[in-house]
Formats: structure tokens, sequence, C-alpha cells
């Protein structure tokens, strides 16, 4: 099986020197870039062809190696072989390094090179570096004539001092399928559902396709996808496996399984990728990239701090990363990238996927059949995705900087007219919905003249921002470009699944582009690889998780059964309370004696949790009125890691006496917690968990009303009843565990929700009065102790 390398990562592995800095265009030249491209290549001649694919396969080591990229154009005719490639930056042509220069020659080098051995009837070729200046507008064209001897010899010599690495690759790779050939499962044996589940895995990975997978808590899900990924590794038919999650614990929960396998004789390369914010040198914070030491250089360090990695560590997290970048003095969010092309499990957030803002680029630019996806907390995605395609700007920012800019001495009086005309724009906007008698408008489009502003003022800023000293007003200056900037990108992929929402109060001014759906996207990331799974524990209604995931036409669905017996867990509908907002003041009593029941009846540790902070307050307060022997904790607005750890440990094993955590749906400890054993018999679930209502919502509800007649089902009850299983399922974490679940609401017991259980739920007891909802609590008790002493 041949292997694929970029001819841009060649180029730019084996001739990149210099400064980090040196290496980056802005945000804003990247994001242009395929717009200036199409433009330039529409005015070129009948002949020419954009995008053309070259490759050349090439054998080292005994491996075969695809050395492929896309030329931006070709043009050949009887009189001229051309090849062109085109490049943007902010920066003025004269003003390019030495070395950058260097890399954009490299690759349109190679690319001629492989046109020649293509065309053996050609002895020369035209290479034509075009090169437009975004801020000026500007284009300069530099044309060169190699001959074939000329780009052999280039080419040999690049492949010569790449050689290096690809041994190193190739003897980390011997060593990765040899490991696999021999590795089994980690485990004495599967549980109830784990086998099934790596088998669906291998064969989705075998078939390269897209498999949504509900797989309950206690399915071992983690080591169950991975491992199959694994042995589909070993066996070449993937090369390299993303492990991508929403949350920093879960991606704990995938490094310790890597580690689980490494125990049993994996010897494979993993990296953990953190944010930038989190992995960045105390010292790096606020200091320009050409006073960073760590950056200053980086790539005449960087090759010995990669081999002294590679050589030395195969589960590389934060902490490794950390160690060898302050060993090569190297920055080490850069560092970590880099290191993760030689890796071959990528531990990472959804966002170096999906998000159009910030994926990685050198494996996400077109699709590589190498790569796969295992997606976990996949029910995360729905909401993480919106927000990555949406985007909001204020006038606030513009208002802020307009007061610093008259108090900066040195600020001049172009960027004070700059920030002028962004302020006039949204002014404007301000008086055009006044006229209307309205504050607040809903539209199918992005108001056209703010973005051509906005364009403008990014333009301006990414020049003015050059070589300006850090200070207070500088960054707010960047904080509000990036702003600007990220409403510019996103108004790019906006169409009819998008809608924009104009908000006046009082002098502020708000205008987001909502995305409603963001499937496609998905869809199109997602090709990127050979295939995916997506995984949780929570994915009913499966159709409704594949609709809005971007996969309804083209993936398969598995969902598991619970492994745990059904006798420990009860799940009891209190059918005499309403929590209707017009109905809570009611029934807060009952609510509050139903709660009471379920601790009553066993001493013990108990979740309950509320739709929000507000109703959580006010059903606490009458609780300890009523109940004040009962002692209790509550979740807070905002909580550090201190804290949350703080709220964690009261729920001690064995407990002497009882208590009781208030906490809300959707939140911190709604998901990600495990409290085993008897730190946890009992949750109780307060309303169907429906978000508040909002504008955005009602706009996603009228879209899928139109789009399917589900709105009220897409914006409102799925989301909710997400949260009410992920509650739920902080319950029963192992065969050991026992408890009961207590949904509070009579909605529970209607049609419309329970259609929306999970198998394992379907054992569920409707309870008309408290009454019998006493009853039901000690008999279940009353049975598992009759249970214990069979087992005896």
């Amino acid at each position: 099986m041949s292997t694929r390398i970029g001819i841009r990562t060649l180029v730019e592995f084996v001739l990149r020197s210099g400064d980090l800095v040196d290496s980056k265009d802005s945000t804003n030249t990247a994001l242009a870039g395929a717009r200036i491209h199409r433009q330039l290549q529409s005015t070129r001649s009948d002949d020419y062809e954009s995008e053309v694919y070259l490759k050349k396969t090439v054998t080292m080591n005994n491996q075969e190696y695809d050395i492929s990229g896309r030329a931006d154009g070709v043009e050949l005719n009887p009189d001229k072989a051309l090849i062109e490639e085109i490049k943007t930056s902010d920066q003025k042509f004269d003003e390019l390094s030495d070395n950058t220069l260097e890399l954009y020659w490299g690759q349109v080098k190679v690319y001629g090179h492989i046109l020649l051995e293509d065309h053996p009837e050609l002895n020369e070729v035209t290479l034509q570096l075009t090169y437009f200046q975004v801020t000026e507008d500007q284009t300069t064209q530099v044309e060169k004539k190699f001959t074939r001897e000329e780009l052999d010899d280039f080419f040999q010599k690049l492949i010569t001092e790449y050689e290096f690495w690809l041994k190193l690759r190739a003897d980390m790779r011997k060593t990765r399928n040899d490991s696999i050939s021999e590795l089994n499962f980690p485990f004495p044996a599967f549980r109830t559902g784990q086998h099934e589940l790596a088998g669906a895995v291998y064969k989705t990975i075998r078939l390269k396709k897209r498999l949504f997978v509900e797989a309950p808590t206690g399915t071992g899900k983690t080591i169950s996808t991975l491992f199959p990924a694994v042995k589909a590794i070993g066996e070449d038919r993937i090369q390299r496996l993303f492990y991508l999650t929403a949350k920093q614990s879960t991606r704990r929960v995938a490094e310790e399984a890597i580690d689980l396998m490494s125990q049993s004789g994996l010897r494979l390369k993993s990296i953990t990728l953190t944010a930038k914010e989190q992995i960045r040198f105390p010292e790096e914070k606020d200091v320009l990239p050409e006073k960073n030491p760590y950056m200053i250089g980086y790539y005449d360090r960087l090759k010995p701090a990669l081999k002294d990695i590679l050589v030395h560590e195969d589960s590389i997290t934060k902490s490794i990363i950390e160690k060898y970048a302050r060993k090569h003095m190297v920055d080490p969010f850069e560092f970590s990238l880099d290191t993760s092309l030689f890796c071959d499990v990528i531990i990472c957030d959804y966002n170096y996927l999906f998000d159009p803002l910030v994926y990685l680029q050198r494996f996400f630019t077109e699709k590589d059949n190498d790569n796969f996806f295992l997606i976990d907390e996949a029910h995360n995605l729905v909401s993480r995705s919106r927000d990555m395609y949406s985007a909001e700007v204020t006038n606030v920012g513009i208002e802020e900087l307009m007061k610093k800019a008259a108090a900066e001495k040195k600020s001049t009086k172009r960027y004070q007219n700059q920030l002028q005309k962004v302020a006039k724009a949204f002014s404007d906007i301000k008086v055009t919905l006044e006229i209307l008698h309205k504050d607040e408008m809903v539209t199918n489009d992005v108001p056209k003249d703010l973005l051509k502003i906005l364009n403008k003022f990014d333009d301006f800023m990414t020049e003015w921002m050059k070589d300006k000293e850090q200070t207070d007003f500088l960054k707010a200056a960047r904080d509000y470009f990036f702003e600007c900037l990220t409403f510019v990108k996103i108004s790019s992929f906006y169409d009819d699944t998008y809608q924009t929402r104009i908000v006046i109060d009082g002098d502020k001014v708000s205008i987001k582009q909502i995305c409603l759906d963001p499937s496609y996207f998905l869809d199109q990331s997602m090709k990127l690889g050979a295939g995916a799974v997506l995984f949780s524990a929570t994915l009913s209604p499966m159709n409704y998780y594949q609709n809005v995931l971007g996969g309804i036409d083209n993936s398969l669905a598995y969902q598991l059964p619970s492994p745990f017996p059904q006798q420990n867990q009860e799940i009891l509908i209190t059918q005499y309370i309403q929590t209707t907002y017009h109905q809570r003041s009611n029934n807060e009593p009952y609510i509050v004696a139903s709660l009471y029941d379920l601790v009553k009846a066993k001493t013990g540790n108990y979740l309950f949790f509320f739709p929000s902070y507000v109703y959580l307050r006010q059903i606490k307060a009458a609780f300890n009125d009523e109940y004040p022997e009962i002692k209790t904790v509550a979740q807070q607005n905002s909580m550090d890691a201190a804290q949350r750890q703080e709220f964690l440990d009261k729920f001690q094993e064995s407990p002497t006496e009882t208590l009781v955590g208030f906490a809300v749906l959707g939140g911190i400890f709604s998901e990600g917690i495990d409290l085993r054993g008897d730190r946890l018999i009992g949750v109780a679930v307060v309303s169907v968990g429906l978000p508040g209502l909002s504008a955005e919502n009602n706009l996603i509800k009228d879209y899928y009303n139109q789009e399917n007649g589900q709105g009220f089902a897409y914006a409102y009850q799925l989301p909710g009843m997400n949260n009410v299983l992920q509650a739920a399922g902080r319950l029963i974490r192992s065969s050991r565990d026992v408890g009961i679940i207590l949904l509070v609401d009579q909605r529970f017991a209607s049609g419309r929700y329970v259609q929306l259980f999970p198998p394992h739920w379907q054992n569920f007891k409707r309870i008309s009065s408290l009454h019998k909802l006493d009853n039901a609590i000690e008999d279940f008790w009353k049975g598992q102790d009759n249970y214990e002493d069979q087992i005896d």
C-alpha cells in the first residue's frame, strides 16, 4: 500500500527555515485566498486548466510513496508548457523573506518535475509565480524556465534530504504494525455489546462508510472503538486516526485507552492536541512573534526537536510536548502540530476538523483516505457545529476603540477614519430599524454594505497592526479585528440554511449570522477522510442525529443494548405532576414531596436536575424549608475546576447520611461525571428539559417546520430530551450500580416522549399518586435487598 505525501508538506518540511513568524500569513489572507485564486484563474486563456492534480510514485526503503498535489493552473499547447502557482499574502512582494520565496518556488518546481515526467516530449517548462498582495490589491508575476535536468536534480535533492524522515517513519510503522498484529483486547473478555460494537467499527473502516452508534453507559465505547481502529491501522487499511471529542475529560479517557493497549504491547505514536491558549508558555503571553524566543529560529531547531521526541516517546501528551519544547526552545503549540504529522492517533477537539476558522489545514485541505474519524460525544456536535458556523458582530467594540483612539497619541487620522466608517455602517442599520419602528429584525441576507466596510476594515487593520508595540490599545484593536474577521469569513458560507438577526438594545447594535442547519458542512468535513464513526451514550432518536449531523443519506446506524441487568435500575414517572411554566407554582408542593419520597426510603447520595438555575433555587429553598434535616449542596452559575471537584467529593462511598445535590440539566454535572457504586443511588429529573424559549430557537423551529414538519421537536423537544438522558445516565455506571431514576413531569408518560426512550428504558412505570410513588420506591429497594440475599 502506497502512502501519500503532499507536495507542499514535503517542500515545507525540507526547505523551511528561520522564524515561525516568517511562515505565517495573516488569517485574513488565508480566508481571501480561495476567492482570489478563482478570480485570477477565470482570466486565463482557453488552454488553461485550473486545479490540476499531479502525482508521482517513488520507492524508498521498500515502501511506495505517492508525492501529490494540485497545481493552481497548467497551460499546455504547442508553443508553451506553463505551470502557475498563485500565492496570496498581506506582505508586499519585495518584503517577502528569502525562505518564503524558496518555499513558493520549491512547490512549483516539484509540479514542474512531475509534469515533465508525464510528458516525455517536453524538455522544459515555464514556471510562473503569481503573487497577490491583499491589502494593496496588487498582483506580481514572475516567470522562470527550467529544463528537465534542472528539475530532476532539484527533486532528487529534496527526496534525499527527506529520506531520513521517511526511514524513521517506515521504522516506526513497522514497529507499530508488528505490535498491532500481536495485540489482543486489553481485558480478559468483552462486555455485553463490546464485541459487536468493535466489529461494527472495523467493518465501517473496511467499507469506508459512516456509522452512527448509540452505546449506553457501561458499554466501554472508548476502548471498543479505538481497539478495532488500531487493528485497522496495523493492517494498513488507514494510516491516521483522529479521535475527536467535545471535552478535555473525554480526551483523557482516550489517552487512558491508548495507554491500556500500550501495556499490552502496543507501539504506536499518539498525540493529544491542546488549545493554543492552554499550552503556550506563560512567558509567551502578550509577546510579539518577532520577539518571542520560542518562535525566533523555530524552524532551525524543529527537526532536532522532532527527532528527539519521536525516538523517545510514544504517548505524547501536553506535558510531554512542554518538556521537549522547553528543551529545544520551540513554541509548544506549533511543535505539537508539527509532531502530529508523524503520529498514528491524534486526539483533539472537534474544531480541528469541523471549525472553518481553525481546522488543521495540514491534514484537511483535500480528501485523504488514510485518515479516519472517531467522533465521541456526538450529541454535543449539534450545538457546537451551529456555533462554529455562526458569527456575531456588534458596535460595542468599535465604540470602545474610537474612545481609545481619541486618547491614544500615536493613533493616526487614517486609523480613526476607518473606525468612523465602521461605526457609521452600524449607525445606518440602527436608523433603518428606527424608521421601521423595530428593535429587532430577521433577514435572509447579511447587510451587504456592512460586509463591504468590514472587509476594507480587516484589510486596513492587517497592515496597521504590523510591528505595533504590545499595548492594551493594540490588544483591544486586535480583538475587534478578529470579531469582524470571523463575521466576514462566516458570510462566505451563507446560504438558505442561514438567517441574520439584527437587534437594537439602546445604543448597542448586534448583527448575528445564525447557522440553523450545519449538516452539509459537517458532511463535507467528514468526507475529507475515509469514513467516520459518530458515537454517544445518547443518540436517540437515531434518525434525528443522522439528519442534523450530516449522515441521513449515506450512513449506517447501530444501537446497542445496555450491558447491565434491567433490575438494577427503576424508572418512575410522576403522572400527577405538571412542570410547565404556568403550573410550576401550583405543583411545587407535590414536586418537593416526591423528591423527599425518593430520598427517605434509603440513606445515600442523590442528584436532582432542573432546567434552569431559577427553578433549581426555587425548589431547593422549598425542599430545605420542608426537610431541613436533609443535607443539600447546589451547583452555582460559575464554578472553577476546584469548586467542581469539591462538589463531587461530597458524594462519598458508603455514606452514613443522605446527601442531595441540586444541578442544572445540560450543565457540568449532567454529563461526563462518574459516581460509581453507592456514591450515587438516585437521580430525579424535574421537567422534560426543554431549552428556554428564544428567538434563535424559534428560527430553528421555523426552519425545520419547512424542512420536515418537525420544528418543535428539532428546536426544543429532542435537545431537551438528550439533556434528560445524559443526566439520568449519571446513575448506572457499572454492573454493581443500582438505583432509581425519577422523572418528574407527566409529559414523560405521553407517547410523544415514550417513543424517545432508549431500549433500556422500556421497563418504566407510570405513577399516579404520591402514595403509589412511596410504595414503588420501597418495593424497589426491598427487591434489591432480596436479590442480594439470593446472591449471598
